[in-house]
């Protein structure tokens, strides 16, 4: 590809993993001279992934990716959702979300939940990839381990017996939501990504 593929993240470790695993070069949004403001008011994760991507790409008319994630738990209908950072109130408050979220399964036997990650991809000529990515577990009764952030500590993924936060990076950057839709990306029939190192 001559021109990178252009993430609407300004995370550095969230960049890095999407560039290993898809094999293209990628850059943020905060390498963009003059990046556009994305509006996150879909109702979905599929929507939200959309306006980013869609976003992007009205200002650069290249190859655009995002992704919308966040934690569903079965027994309070889908909840916390894509309100998954803002679940207590306020954005990126880790320690409440997670304290409200054991607050409101005090009483519920049932704590199976899954990481959900929406890949949107926009290519030069118009056409959208919608990826859905998954990580089913159980949500624990209190937290456990430092690694990780958001609901990590009180994640056991299915198979494992520890938590996301005490598992580490290396195994959750093999198993979870996002490195699960990003693998789907890559093996995608269509090979979009292909295409892109084709026609650049």
């Amino acid at each position: 590809m001559k021109s990178p593929l252009t993430v609407a993240s300004g995370n550095a470790h969230k960049l890095r993993e999407i560039g290993e695993i898809l094999g293209v070069p990628v850059r943020g949004m905060k390498d963009l001279p003059d990046p556009p403001e994305l509006i996150e008011d879909g109702n979905s994760f599929e929507a939200n992934a959309l306006i980013k991507a869609r976003g992007l790409w009205d200002v650069l008319q290249d190859w655009t990716l995002a992704d919308d994630s966040g934690l569903a738990v079965d027994a309070l209908d889908g909840a916390p959702g894509i309100h998954s950072a803002r679940y207590a109130g306020a954005h990126g408050d880790d320690e409440a979300n997670n304290a409200l979220l054991l607050e409101r399964l005090s009483q519920v036997e049932n704590r199976k939940a899954a990481f959900i990650c929406v890949l949107a991809l926009c290519g030069p000529d118009g056409r959208e990839w919608v990826i859905r990515g998954e990580c089913r577990g159980i949500i624990t009764r209190k937290p456990s381990g430092t690694s990780g952030f958001g609901y990590d500590p009180l994640f056991i993924p299915d198979g494992y017996d520890r938590s996301f936060a005490e598992l580490g990076d290396d195994i959750k950057s093999r198993i979870s939501h996002r490195a699960q839709a990003l693998q789907q990306l890559k093996d995608h029939p269509d090979n979009p990504l292909g295409m892109s190192a084709d026609t650049a």
